[in-house]
Protein backbone atom coordinates (compact mmCIF):
# COMPACT_ATOMS: atom_id res chain seq x y z
CA UNK A 1 0.00 0.00 0.00
CA UNK A 2 1.12 3.63 -1.11
CA UNK A 3 1.12 7.29 -0.29
CA UNK A 4 1.92 9.82 -2.23
CA UNK A 5 4.51 12.62 0.02
CA UNK A 6 4.19 15.92 -0.33
CA UNK A 7 7.16 16.31 -2.64
CA UNK A 8 5.29 13.75 -4.91
CA UNK A 9 7.28 10.52 -4.40
CA UNK A 10 6.09 7.20 -3.21
CA UNK A 11 6.17 6.15 -0.07
CA UNK A 12 5.10 3.10 2.40
CA UNK A 13 2.33 3.36 4.38
CA UNK A 14 1.22 1.33 7.66
CA UNK A 15 -0.85 -1.37 6.07
CA UNK A 16 -4.78 -1.31 7.57
CA UNK A 17 -3.77 -4.68 8.65
CA UNK A 18 -0.70 -3.49 11.06
CA UNK A 19 -3.29 -0.55 12.11
CA UNK A 20 -6.26 -3.10 13.03
CA UNK A 21 -3.94 -5.71 14.79
CA UNK A 22 -2.36 -2.81 16.93
CA UNK A 23 -5.94 -1.88 17.41
CA UNK A 24 -7.08 -5.05 18.61
CA UNK A 25 -3.96 -5.54 20.95
CA UNK A 26 -4.18 -1.92 22.46
CA UNK A 27 -8.01 -2.82 22.57
CA UNK A 28 -6.85 -5.80 25.11
CA UNK A 29 -4.54 -4.22 26.75
CA UNK A 30 -7.23 -1.13 27.70
CA UNK A 31 -9.73 -3.49 29.22
CA UNK A 32 -7.02 -5.67 30.87
CA UNK A 33 -5.61 -2.83 32.77
CA UNK A 34 -9.57 -1.46 33.39
CA UNK A 35 -10.11 -4.79 35.42
CA UNK A 36 -6.85 -4.66 37.17
CA UNK A 37 -8.20 -1.43 38.76
CA UNK A 38 -11.46 -1.80 39.09
CA UNK A 39 -11.56 -5.59 40.24
CA UNK A 40 -9.36 -4.98 43.45
CA UNK A 41 -11.50 -1.80 44.48
CA UNK A 42 -14.28 -3.82 44.90
CA UNK A 43 -16.52 -4.12 41.64
CA UNK A 44 -19.23 -6.14 41.95
CA UNK A 45 -19.16 -9.60 39.64
CA UNK A 46 -21.74 -10.63 37.92
CA UNK A 47 -24.25 -12.42 39.65
CA UNK A 48 -23.75 -9.94 42.65
CA UNK A 49 -26.35 -8.78 45.14
CA UNK A 50 -27.83 -5.24 45.22
CA UNK A 51 -25.92 -4.84 48.29
CA UNK A 52 -22.11 -5.11 46.81
CA UNK A 53 -23.55 -2.74 43.91
CA UNK A 54 -24.67 -0.54 46.83
CA UNK A 55 -21.32 -0.65 48.44
CA UNK A 56 -19.30 0.18 45.45
CA UNK A 57 -21.43 2.55 43.40
CA UNK A 58 -22.65 4.46 46.51
CA UNK A 59 -19.16 5.47 47.02
CA UNK A 60 -17.50 4.92 43.75
CA UNK A 61 -13.43 4.52 43.92
CA UNK A 62 -11.61 7.62 42.29
CA UNK A 63 -10.68 5.83 39.37
CA UNK A 64 -14.03 4.91 37.89
CA UNK A 65 -15.02 7.99 36.42
CA UNK A 66 -11.62 7.66 34.66
CA UNK A 67 -11.84 3.62 33.38
CA UNK A 68 -15.52 4.38 32.35
CA UNK A 69 -14.20 7.73 29.90
CA UNK A 70 -11.91 4.90 27.93
CA UNK A 71 -14.91 3.07 26.77
CA UNK A 72 -15.17 5.16 23.56
CA UNK A 73 -11.68 4.61 22.97
CA UNK A 74 -12.38 1.00 23.47
CA UNK A 75 -14.83 0.79 21.18
CA UNK A 76 -13.02 2.53 18.41
CA UNK A 77 -10.12 0.27 18.94
CA UNK A 78 -12.32 -2.65 18.57
CA UNK A 79 -14.57 -1.51 15.71
CA UNK A 80 -10.98 -0.83 13.48
CA UNK A 81 -9.74 -4.58 14.61
CA UNK A 82 -12.84 -6.29 13.28
CA UNK A 83 -12.72 -4.06 10.45
CA UNK A 84 -8.67 -5.38 9.56
CA UNK A 85 -10.09 -8.74 10.36
CA UNK A 86 -13.04 -8.64 7.85
CA UNK A 87 -10.64 -7.32 5.30
CA UNK A 88 -8.31 -9.78 5.90
CA UNK A 89 -10.52 -12.85 5.15
CA UNK A 90 -12.52 -11.37 2.60
CA UNK A 91 -13.16 -13.73 -0.18
CA UNK A 92 -11.66 -16.00 2.54
CA UNK A 93 -8.79 -18.26 0.76
CA UNK A 94 -10.25 -21.44 -1.57
CA UNK A 95 -12.16 -22.65 1.48
CA UNK A 96 -13.73 -19.44 1.96
CA UNK A 97 -14.24 -17.55 5.05
CA UNK A 98 -16.05 -14.36 4.10
CA UNK A 99 -19.87 -15.75 5.51
CA UNK A 100 -17.98 -16.40 9.07
CA UNK A 101 -16.28 -13.10 9.19
CA UNK A 102 -19.60 -11.08 8.46
CA UNK A 103 -20.67 -13.06 11.64
CA UNK A 104 -17.70 -11.77 13.28
CA UNK A 105 -18.22 -8.70 12.39
CA UNK A 106 -21.89 -8.46 13.61
CA UNK A 107 -20.75 -9.72 16.80
CA UNK A 108 -18.40 -7.08 17.20
CA UNK A 109 -20.56 -4.63 16.44
CA UNK A 110 -23.85 -5.67 18.51
CA UNK A 111 -21.04 -6.50 21.52
CA UNK A 112 -20.28 -2.79 21.16
CA UNK A 113 -24.23 -1.40 21.27
CA UNK A 114 -24.85 -3.62 24.04
CA UNK A 115 -21.75 -2.68 26.31
CA UNK A 116 -22.15 1.31 25.69
CA UNK A 117 -25.23 0.52 27.40
CA UNK A 118 -23.71 -1.17 30.07
CA UNK A 119 -21.20 1.89 30.88
CA UNK A 120 -24.15 3.82 30.15
CA UNK A 121 -25.69 2.16 33.63
CA UNK A 122 -22.71 2.46 35.49
CA UNK A 123 -22.68 6.03 35.30
CA UNK A 124 -25.83 6.31 36.45
CA UNK A 125 -25.58 4.11 39.10
CA UNK A 126 -22.13 6.06 40.13
CA UNK A 127 -24.19 9.15 40.20
CA UNK A 128 -27.09 7.82 42.61
CA UNK A 129 -28.99 5.34 40.50
CA UNK A 130 -27.62 2.20 42.58
CA UNK A 131 -30.33 3.24 45.43
CA UNK A 132 -32.89 1.82 42.75
CA UNK A 133 -32.37 -2.27 42.78
CA UNK A 134 -34.02 -2.54 39.40
CA UNK A 135 -31.60 -0.42 37.68
CA UNK A 136 -28.20 -2.79 39.16
CA UNK A 137 -30.31 -5.77 37.96
CA UNK A 138 -30.67 -4.37 34.80
CA UNK A 139 -26.22 -3.66 34.08
CA UNK A 140 -26.20 -6.89 35.31
CA UNK A 141 -28.27 -9.20 33.10
CA UNK A 142 -27.49 -6.61 30.00
CA UNK A 143 -23.42 -7.69 31.01
CA UNK A 144 -23.92 -11.73 31.52
CA UNK A 145 -26.51 -11.28 28.17
CA UNK A 146 -23.06 -9.85 25.89
CA UNK A 147 -21.68 -12.92 26.51
CA UNK A 148 -23.93 -13.93 23.38
CA UNK A 149 -22.31 -11.36 20.81
CA UNK A 150 -18.61 -11.99 22.08
CA UNK A 151 -19.76 -15.77 21.58
CA UNK A 152 -20.80 -14.77 17.84
CA UNK A 153 -17.61 -12.47 17.48
CA UNK A 154 -15.39 -15.00 18.41
CA UNK A 155 -16.97 -17.79 16.42
CA UNK A 156 -16.92 -15.83 13.25
CA UNK A 157 -13.61 -14.59 13.33
CA UNK A 158 -12.40 -17.67 14.09
CA UNK A 159 -13.94 -20.35 11.80
CA UNK A 160 -13.19 -17.42 9.05
CA UNK A 161 -9.41 -17.26 10.22
CA UNK A 162 -8.97 -20.88 10.01
CA UNK A 163 -10.95 -21.25 6.64
CA UNK A 164 -8.93 -18.55 5.17
CA UNK A 165 -5.61 -19.42 6.55
CA UNK A 166 -4.95 -16.29 8.54
CA UNK A 167 -4.50 -18.09 11.84
CA UNK A 168 -3.53 -20.92 13.18
CA UNK A 169 -5.22 -23.94 14.47
CA UNK A 170 -4.36 -23.51 18.47
CA UNK A 171 -5.91 -19.77 18.44
CA UNK A 172 -8.82 -20.95 16.56
CA UNK A 173 -9.64 -23.35 19.06
CA UNK A 174 -8.56 -20.99 21.95
CA UNK A 175 -11.70 -18.69 20.42
CA UNK A 176 -14.02 -21.36 19.82
CA UNK A 177 -13.67 -22.66 23.66
CA UNK A 178 -14.07 -18.86 24.36
CA UNK A 179 -16.91 -18.55 22.30
CA UNK A 180 -18.62 -21.78 24.18
CA UNK A 181 -18.22 -20.60 27.60
CA UNK A 182 -19.89 -17.02 26.60
CA UNK A 183 -22.68 -18.58 24.93
CA UNK A 184 -22.87 -20.96 28.04
CA UNK A 185 -22.72 -17.92 30.54
CA UNK A 186 -24.93 -15.85 28.21
CA UNK A 187 -28.04 -18.78 28.54
CA UNK A 188 -27.34 -19.50 31.92
CA UNK A 189 -27.80 -15.43 33.28
CA UNK A 190 -30.67 -16.06 35.08
CA UNK A 191 -29.37 -18.85 37.48
CA UNK A 192 -25.56 -16.64 37.43
CA UNK A 193 -28.14 -13.40 39.02
CA UNK A 194 -30.07 -16.11 41.59
CA UNK A 195 -26.55 -17.46 43.28
CA UNK A 196 -23.07 -17.03 43.82
CA UNK A 197 -22.18 -20.41 42.86
CA UNK A 198 -19.22 -21.52 40.46
CA UNK A 199 -21.23 -20.85 37.21
CA UNK A 200 -19.74 -16.84 37.62
CA UNK A 201 -16.65 -18.69 36.41
CA UNK A 202 -17.85 -19.60 32.54
CA UNK A 203 -18.02 -15.83 32.23
CA UNK A 204 -14.43 -15.01 34.09
CA UNK A 205 -12.97 -17.73 31.90
CA UNK A 206 -14.41 -16.98 28.77
CA UNK A 207 -13.41 -13.18 29.01
CA UNK A 208 -9.72 -14.18 30.01
CA UNK A 209 -9.32 -16.46 26.68
CA UNK A 210 -11.03 -13.71 24.83
CA UNK A 211 -8.42 -11.34 25.71
CA UNK A 212 -5.79 -13.83 24.83
CA UNK A 213 -7.52 -14.63 21.62
CA UNK A 214 -7.63 -11.21 20.93
CA UNK A 215 -3.45 -10.38 21.35
CA UNK A 216 -3.32 -13.59 18.97
CA UNK A 217 -5.17 -12.50 16.32
CA UNK A 218 -4.13 -9.01 16.61
CA UNK A 219 -0.68 -10.41 16.02
CA UNK A 220 -1.73 -12.58 13.24
CA UNK A 221 -2.67 -9.35 11.59
CA UNK A 222 0.56 -7.72 12.06
CA UNK A 223 2.37 -10.27 10.26
CA UNK A 224 0.63 -10.65 7.89
CA UNK A 225 0.25 -7.15 6.27
CA UNK A 226 0.53 -7.81 2.31
CA UNK A 227 -2.65 -9.89 1.96
CA UNK A 228 -4.72 -7.48 3.70
CA UNK A 229 -2.79 -4.40 2.67
CA UNK A 230 -3.48 -5.28 -0.61
CA UNK A 231 -7.40 -5.24 -0.06
CA UNK A 232 -7.63 -2.66 2.42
Amino acid sequence: MLTLSKEGGARSALPFSVTGGLAGIGFAALILLSNAVLVPAGLPAPGAGHADALDFYGSPPAALPAVLALGPLTWVLSTVFAAAALAALWGGGPRGGTGWALVGFAGVLLQKGTFLAVTALRFALADGGVGTPGLWAFQDALFLLNGTFLALALTGFSLGGLRAGLIGRGLGRLGLVAAALHAASATLTPLIRDGDGPLGLLGLTGWLLWTGWLIGYGLALVRRPGDVGARS
